[in-house]
């Protein structure tokens, strides 16, 4: 096996407010666009076998832009379902939950089709990818299985990974169009590369959408 590639969607206006979204189906802001886009070189050398894919629209155009061929969409990528906090940010819920941490406390209810996830719940999601994707790695020889998703998913997945609870995804922050890689140490799961981003400086130079290449 080789080694994963996380990779968190560019950015949307709600990431940019820091609005939680899970199944709001936002589109990239023409930033996200760019961000995608220069991910092309930050992944360039890599061997890639196999992607896996959010459903979500801001995941999959990530995917697109990136290059990345034939993605896998894995309904097990989606974000977290923040339930009754869906498109709130932390700041408006700290005014009447002022210890509130997404981490322990999970989210306040929502409606019958997304209810919330708890912490235990998004683990357990975490460790039926984690366990499907070694699965399929058992084919890929030692090629990377690329995983474009959303920023806690990535994070709770990237702590059950390294066999720790859930929780500890908040030790992991995570950037919109940020390249993240996890391998392994003499057998030991191991964090190989975090939140590798091109500078905003950079990101107009970035490689174009072939899409809207001259022919």
């Amino acid at each position: 096996m080789g080694e994963l590639i996380l990779i968190r969607h560019g950015e949307t206006e709600w990431s940019r407010s820091g609005r939680h979204t899970s199944h709001t189906d936002l589109p990239l802001t023409s930033l996200g666009e760019r961000q995608a886009r220069a991910l092309v070189p930050l992944i360039a050398d890599r061997k890639i076998g196999l992607t896996l894919v959010s459903p979500a629209l801001r995941a999959r155009r990530t995917a697109e832009l990136a290059g990345l061929a034939s993605p896998r969409i894995t309904p097990d990528l989606r974000e977290w379902d923040y339930g009754g906090y869906e498109g709130v940010t932390t700041v408006e819920i700290r005014r009447t939950r002022p210890s509130w941490n997404l981490w322990t406390d999970g989210v306040a209810p929502g409606s019958e089709e997304h209810p919330g996830e708890t912490p235990a719940q998004v683990g357990e999601r975490a460790d039926r990818l984690l366990t499907e994707i070694r699965r399929a790695a058992e084919s890929l020889g030692d090629a990377d299985i690329a995983l474009v998703a959303h920023s806690h998913f990535l994070r709770v997945f990237t702590a059950r990974y390294l066999g720790l609870t859930t929780s500890g995804g908040t030790l992991f922050q995570l950037a919109t169009g940020a390249v993240s890689r996890l391998g392994t140490e003499h057998g030991n799961p191991v964090i190989t590369a975090w939140n590798l981003t091109l500078p905003e400086s950079l990101l107009h130079t970035a490689a174009p959408d072939p899409a809207q290449s001259p022919e």
